[in-house]
């Protein structure tokens, strides 16, 4: 029998709850793509932020783009040439291109991102539509059956 690994999935969603305790007993895998480094925060009930280690990067570097069901984060420096002549003798800070896919869940929808000291903050929250939440149904006591109505948005 083969063992599947979900962790990736775990590591690229947002908003599946149920999942997270389940996700949490796999392991990572080795080859997983780890930059740039992130956190997923639930900050509410229904809010979460993503947290990004973007230093050396600006905001005119990093594209965000929601689309359906997917977070696209893209960052792509331009290399910049010394103003005062100097040379890099050694580049330990990545400033490497990357992409970073999350997968939303349904009723997910991105509220805005800031950056600040070298992280990206990305605020989340779900919102369910009022016809997809659950109401509740009178019991009628005496004998009669009411007639149930929805509310008109």
């Amino acid at each position: 029998m083969r063992h599947v690994d979900f962790s990736p999935l775990y590591r690229s969603t947002v908003g599946f709850d149920r999942l997270f305790t389940m996700l949490d007993s796999l392991a990572q895998p080795d080859n997983a793509q780890t930059y740039p480094p992130y956190n997923i925060e639930r900050t509410g009930e229904d809010a979460y932020r993503i947290s990004m280690a973007v230093a050396g990067f600006s905001d005119k570097d990093i594209a965000i783009e929601a689309h359906r069901n997917v977070l696209s984060v893209k960052g792509e420096r331009k290399d910049e040439a010394n103003a005062d002549g100097s040379e890099v003798l050694y580049r330990g800070i990545a400033a490497r291109t990357f992409e970073r896919r999350f997968q939303l869940a349904d009723h997910v929808e991105v509220l805005g991102a800031e950056l600040k000291n070298g992280l990206l903050h990305i605020d989340l929250k779900r919102t369910v539509p009022e016809e997809l939440k659950p109401r509740k149904i009178e019991i009628a006591s005496d004998g009669k059956a009411r007639q149930i109505e929805a509310k008109a948005a």
